[in-house]
C-alpha cells in the first residue's frame, strides 16, 4: 500500500491543525489515540487527517470537518475533552491549534 495524503475535498469545509511537542510520558498515550480515532470516526462530518512528526519531536496533525458544528462536536466530546486533559497534564510539553476554513483545495496523483 503506498502512501497517500488525504484527498482534496470539496470547497469550504473546515480543518484543525494541532502542532505539538510530546513529553516523554507516553503511558497511556497509544491507547487513548486508538480510542480517539475510533471517536473521531463516527463524526459524521469527519473526512480525514493526517500526521507526522519530526525527528527533533515536533508534531503535526491536520483533522479535516465537513463544517464548523463537525469540528465542535469533536471539541465538546466528553471522551476527547478528558484526553485533552491527559494530554495536558502528561502527554504535551507544548501545543497549538490552528482552525480554518479552506477555501481552495485540489490534488495530484502521478499515473504509473
Amino acid at each position: 500500500m503506498s502512501i497517500q495524503p488525504v484527498p482534496a475535498f470539496e470547497p469550504p469545509y473546515v480543518m484543525a491543525v494541532f502542532s505539538n511537542v510530546r513529553t516523554a510520558d507516553d503511558s497511556g498515550y497509544p491507547d487513548t489515540l486508538t480510542r480517539m480515532k475510533e471517536i473521531v470516526q463516527g463524526n459524521p462530518g469527519y473526512l480525514g487527517y493526517e500526521s507526522a512528526r519530526t525527528p527533533d519531536g515536533l508534531g503535526i496533525t491536520v483533522a479535516y470537518f465537513r463544517n464548523h458544528e463537525s469540528l465542535t462536536a469533536w471539541r465538546e466530546d466528553l471522551e476527547h475533552q478528558a484526553a485533552m486533559k491527559q494530554g495536558r497534564n502528561d502527554w504535551y510539553e507544548s501545543y497549538t491549534l490552528h482552525v480554518a476554513t479552506v477555501e481552495r483545495s485540489h490534488g495530484f496523483v502521478r499515473n504509473g
